[in-house]
This record gives C-alpha cells, sequence and structure tokens, in this order.
C-alpha cells in the first residue's frame, strides 16, 4: 500500500550512491571549468563593468582621464583569473545546483520537494537582487565618499553648488609658481578596488538571503511569527550591527543596507504567518487542531 506522500524508491547500496555522487562532483566541476573559461575570455569587459562605480565617482571628483594601476607584472593576470573563478562559480551555479538537486532529491518525500524547490528557486533571484543593489547604489556611494574624503573641498563642492569658484577675473595664472605642501594623489590598484566590489555585492547578496532562511526555520518549527514579532528590537540592533560591519564606514550605506534588510525581515514574519495559518487551515480539515482556551498558543494532537 503506497501512501501519498511517498518517497521515491531508492534501494542502491552505499557503493553506487559514492558512485553517483562523483558522477554529480565531475558534471559540476566540468560545468565550473567551463563557465570560468568563458569568464576569463571576456573577463576584460567584466572588470571594466566592475570598476564602473569608482571611474564615475573619479570622474564626478574632477578627474577627467581616471587611471587604475598594478604593482607587480603577475597582479593583472590574476586578477582576471580572480573574476574568471568568481564568473564561472555564477555561471555554473544552475548546473552545480541541478546535480545537488538530482542527488539529494531521491532521499525526499514529494510534499519535501514541493515545499523546498521554491526556496532552491528564491535564493539565487535575492542574491542577484542584493548584488545589483549593491554594485549600482552601495559602491558609487562608498566610492565618492572615500575618494573625496582626501579632499574637503571636493566634499563642500558636491554638497554646496558653486563653493571653491572665483570669478573669472579673480584668477591669477601663475604655472611656474611653486606649490606648498605635498599634494595626495590616489593612484588606485585594480585588484584591491576590484575586491571592494566583489565584498559588497558578497555581503549584500547574503543579507539578502534572510527571508529564505527565516522561513525555511519557519517550516522546520525552528521559528514562529510571534517569535520573530517578539524580537524586533533586538533584530533592528542586529541588522544594525551587520551593516555596520559589511559596509564602508558611512553612515549612508549603513542605513541603506538597514532600509533593505528589515523589510525583509518583516516579510519573513508575513510569510511564516500565512504558512502557519494554512498549516492550522489542514489541520483543523483533519480534526487534528486543538484550541487552548487560556490564550496559549494552538497545537495539533
Amino acid at each position: 500500500m503506497t501512501t501519498k506522500d511517498e518517497i521515491d524508491d531508492s534501494s542502491a547500496p552505499l557503493v553506487e550512491h559514492l558512485a553517483e555522487l562523483r558522477n554529480r562532483l565531475i558534471w559540476s566541476v566540468a560545468a565550473f571549468l567551463v563557465g570560468m573559461v568563458l569568464c576569463f575570455i571576456v573577463a576584460e569587459p567584466i572588470l571594466d563593468f566592475m570598476l564602473h562605480p569608482i571611474e564615475e565617482a573619479m570622474r564626478a571628483l574632477g578627474n577627467p582621464n581616471p587611471v587604475m594601476q598594478y604593482t607587480a607584472p603577475q597582479e593583472y593576470f590574476f586578477t582576471l583569473m580572480h573574476i574568471a573563478m568568481v564568473g564561472g562559480l555564477m555561471v555554473s551555479f544552475p548546473v552545480i545546483a541541478y546535480q545537488l538537486w538530482r542527488f539529494v532529491a531521491p532521499g525526499l518525500y514529494k510534499s519535501e520537494k514541493q515545499a523546498f524547490l521554491p526556496f532552491l528557486i528564491a535564493s539565487p533571484v535575492l542574491f542577484v537582487i542584493g548584488a545589483a543593489f549593491s554594485h549600482f547604489v552601495v559602491t558609487p556611494m562608498a566610492m565618492k565618499f572615500f575618494l573625496g574624503y582626501a579632499d574637503t573641498s571636493s566634499i563642500l563642492t558636491a554638497l554646496i553648488p558653486g563653493f571653491g569658484t572665483a570669478p573669472a577675473e579673480a584668477v591669477i595664472v601663475a604655472p611656474d609658481a611653486p606649490k606648498e605642501g605635498i599634494e595626495i594623489v590616489f593612484q588606485g590598484k585594480v585588484n584591491e578596488t576590484l575586491d571592494i566590489s566583489l565584498k559588497l555585492i558578497l555581503a549584500f547578496g547574503l543579507c539578502f538571503q534572510l527571508p529564505v532562511l527565516l522561513t525555511l526555520m519557519g517550516k522546520a518549527g525552528l521559528a514562529t511569527s510571534a517569535g520573530l514579532a517578539g524580537m524586533r528590537r533586538y533584530a533592528i540592533v542586529i541588522i544594525l550591527f551587520v551593516a555596520a560591519l559589511v559596509t564602508p564606514p558611512d553612515i549612508m550605506s549603513q542605513l541603506m543596507l538597514f532600509s533593505c534588510i528589515y523589510p525583509l525581515y518583516e516579510v519573513s514574519i508575513f510569510i511564516i504567518k500565512r504558512m502557519e495559518k494554512r498549516r492550522e487551515a489542514e489541520l483543523r480539515a483533519e480534526g487534528l487542531w486543538v484550541d487552548i482556551p487560556d490564550g496559549d498558543e494552538a497545537t495539533d494532537k
């Protein structure tokens, strides 16, 4: 007699499972290598795309011809290899996720498959949204802040229109006049700037996984909507602390991360509450739900 929620037949011995795992790993590694090679071919355009925020920041601060440098003969090559590895992992992720799913799925019940599949789709989508927000919003702000910090007049010029400009008749041209003090000039390294951009993308992409994590915990019974709602004050402090760790030390980017993560926390509470109501309705229909008269949370038999 079979049940509605039956598990897939799998009586293969351990050796066959290990052989299947080996094949899945081979396919995953092969997909990663192919993706890495493809990304290395177009690594320079990808690098230009990744450096676009700092390029715009340098132009906004009065540098018409932005220049980046590398200080070791092998540095630029390994920078392109770094891009190829990260890009290859992203390109091959669908294949890797599919191989992982094919290996794990036979050991899951049908209801577990139906419950887990939406999270498998939502996780990369949320990561891409967080990465795009980091690259197009947060990174340009961070670059403008750091590059403008060394020149106070640049900051004031950006905040106060017309600051630092003098009338044309008041300008005295003296090309041979000596300058006092030491001029501080930004000479950015390609690999260091790329690392900042990639770290921000990784941080925001992972932070945007909060709804997936909390919803999975709620589905497993490790978290409830009432419990998460009661921890709002602690969640605010934790989110602000994490934002201070993963973002540059400027208040704007920290507040922007908080303004994105906290709504996701509230969305998680809403999703878990909907799941709890659906589960309650199913248990009531089966006659397994018991209402607690003293106002405590109801439970199933």
